[in-house]
């Protein structure tokens, strides 16, 4: 069966309201959790972006959830401080974390100062970032100079087994590209076939381990309710790359995001007033090979949300737990 796990939006939600809502979805029958990790939010409407290092502590240590956490090593964090706080919270929680590892965006990773690479500048310090990480997750003694340099980095505090490094994609060639690397896929829903592309590709290109599907949605006692809130909390984020990738300020973020419709918001986040709709589109997802969802409820009041997933759609789905996350090295 599919792990069904609960998304914590930081850009949404402050993290002791969101510490409170992880807590009520394990009650309602998620099996798992999975954190952003921003500097900044995607709009003034939602009006925050805590620090998701020290939320995955108090996340990991008041439920008995795996977490999952999307990172961009390589500017705004150096790649030991990512490895030291992996190797950290692996060994207070054994199996139960991974961390997901991308190229990062710029309105996250631009507040250092330092020049915005252009994107293949980025994946290769990526694969550079990820190295250094495994490497020092292994106990080694690391020194690197290329696009991120390190200085004879050790880590003193390990964790009994390294645990998943997960490859975030959006694309079929980025997916394909993290298959030499990863222990797992993660990615989002998009409109159409596009994530099973991104699967296919991952799998042809020799990716392995659990394949991890993101889900944007939206819910409310109606359709009407539930197409306002996605239209509020979510229209600055239906931008494919580069512009996600490459716009800096949330100022600039609502701008864009002005012109977009309701109906374009669709487009990128499942809308329906109707549980039994939403359980249908998770059975589909269940269907076509994914191993763990991750659902984000793009509202910045969860509760309401986990109660109606936790009564109407989890027993339909049965989810399970997660194999303990643990990575060869």
């Amino acid at each position: 069966m599919t792990v069904i796990g609960f998304h914590c939006s930081h850009e949404q939600i402050d993290p002791a309201q969101l510490l409170r809502d992880v807590q009520l979805a394990e009650q309602a029958g998620f099996t798992a959790g999975m954190s952003s990790d921003h500097f900044s939010p995607w709009s003034e409407r939602q009006a925050e972006s805590g620090f998701a290092w020290a939320f995955l502590g108090a996340a990991l240590a008041t439920t008995r959830l795996p977490f999952g956490v999307v990172n961009a090593p390589g500017q705004r964090y150096h790649p030991a401080i990512i490895a030291q706080a992996i190797a950290t919270l692996a060994q207070m929680f054994p199996g139960r974390f991974w961390a997901a590892l991308g190229s990062g965006e710029a309105s996250n990773e631009r507040v250092t100062g330092e020049v915005w690479p252009r994107k293949d500048v980025r994946d290769r310090r990526l694969v550079e970032c990820v190295d250094v990480i495994r490497r020092l997750l292994r106990g080694e003694e690391v020194t690197h100079d290329g696009l991120v340099h390190v200085n004879r980095a050790r880590l003193w505090t390990l964790p009994d087994a390294v645990p998943d490094l997960v490859g975030p994609a959006v694309t079929p060639a980025t997916a394909a590209r993290h298959a030499a690397w990863a222990d797992g896929l993660i990615t989002v829903n998009q409109p159409g076939d596009k994530p099973r592309q991104v699967l296919d590709a991952y799998r042809e290109a020799g990716g392995r381990g659990p394949a991890r599907l993101q889900i944007h949605l939206s819910w409310a006692p109606t359709d009407d309710e539930a197409s306002a809130i996605a239209h509020d909390q979510w229209r600055n984020n239906v931008f494919a790359p580069p512009v996600c990738w490459d716009t800096e300020t949330v100022e600039a973020f609502d701008v864009i995001g002005e012109a977009v419709s309701p109906e374009r918001v669709a487009e990128s986040v499942r809308v329906s007033g109707d549980v039994r709709r939403h359980a249908e589109w998770l059975a589909q997802d269940i269907a076509q090979g994914w191993d763990e969802l991750y659902l984000h409820f793009v509202g910045r009041h969860q509760a309401p949300f986990i109660d109606a997933f936790g009564e109407h759609v989890l027993p339909q789905l049965s989810p399970t737990a997660p194999q303990p996350a643990r990575a060869s090295v």
